[in-house]
């Protein structure tokens, strides 16, 4: 692989171009990241002239995550997981957390992204139960025969899927339940899948307004973009058993049996939905 110098005196990893925006360094900006570029701080000032709240967005799914990590690993027992549409390291990805709780745990990455590929590799050289697979998440065929995915998914134990901000990238609905169905067929019995997503609750209201013009300000750079109902959202965890509190904004969701410990500001939209669901043991 043949590195190029940029602007800044850094260096770019051979496929990643600068000059568009890339979804992973877009969310890696709204985090505080670095590892960005002034194509993706730009989109991301116009996203924020929109919607203020995208950093609030942000940081609910990262707390979201660390809680459903946690709780899996801790409480469900999970060992196994699969982080489809990893986007960028941050400072607590899902290996740390779940290896936190449990060492032996094991954690497959999945992204195409060419940044993410990258820094993803470079990250996980060192850790022997944690891979990474540059695939694309949109066939599935391919992402489950990966050989790192096939042993993950060898009977014998539940697997846990997360899926955060990733199937919003795929404009049609009948395609992206067909895609998340095919991976949902492939966990075994007592798996989970966890899943966020953007939601648009088409009512005419505030975040309605908000998110159909956002649509229009980020289409020349994210083409697929699409915001759904939460009945189309719930409709991806399909013969799936919803876990309480079921598909919520963000704000509002918490692991079973536990509560939100921090309310949201009362002045935010909330347009980011997730749940978690058990796939039956039998």
């Amino acid at each position: 692989m043949t590195d190029q110098p940029r602007n800044d005196g850094g260096l770019v990893a051979h496929g990643i171009d600068t000059t568009r925006p890339s979804v992973a360094r877009v969310y890696d900006y709204a985090l505080g990241g670095k590892d960005n570029y002034e194509s993706d701080r730009e989109l991301y000032r116009q996203i924020l002239k929109v919607a203020p709240e995208t950093p609030v967005w942000a940081k609910a799914n990262r707390r979201w995550l660390s809680e459903v990590i946690t709780w899996l690993t801790a409480d469900a027992g999970i060992r196994r997981f699969i982080d489809a549409g990893s986007g960028l390291p941050t400072a607590d990805n899902t290996h740390q957390i779940a290896q936190r709780v449990n060492a032996d745990a094991s954690v497959v990455y999945v992204d195409n992204d060419p940044s993410v590929v990258a820094h993803g590799r470079a990250l996980l050289l060192d850790n022997d139960r944690t891979q990474f697979t540059a695939a694309d998440l949109t066939k599935p065929d391919q992402v489950l025969a990966d050989p790192a995915i096939a042993a993950l998914l060898e009977p014998g134990e539940p697997v846990a899927l997360v899926m955060a901000l990733m199937l919003h990238h795929i404009s049609d609905y009948e395609e992206t339940r067909a895609i998340a169905q095919t991976y949902a067929d492939a966990l075994p019995p007592g798996s989970y899948l966890a899943i966020t997503h953007a939601c648009n609750p088409g009512d005419g209201g505030d975040v309605d307004a908000m998110v159909t013009e956002l649509i229009e300000k980020v289409r020349h750079a994210f083409p697929n973009l699409a915001f759904r109902s939460v009945a189309e959202i719930s409709s991806l965890f399909s013969g799936f058993e919803l876990l309480d509190p079921g598909v919520v904004k963000l704000g509002d969701w918490h692991v079973p049996g536990g509560r939100v410990d921090e309310d949201p500001p009362a002045d935010v939209r909330d347009a980011i939905y997730g749940g978690v669901a058990r796939k039956p043991a039998s």
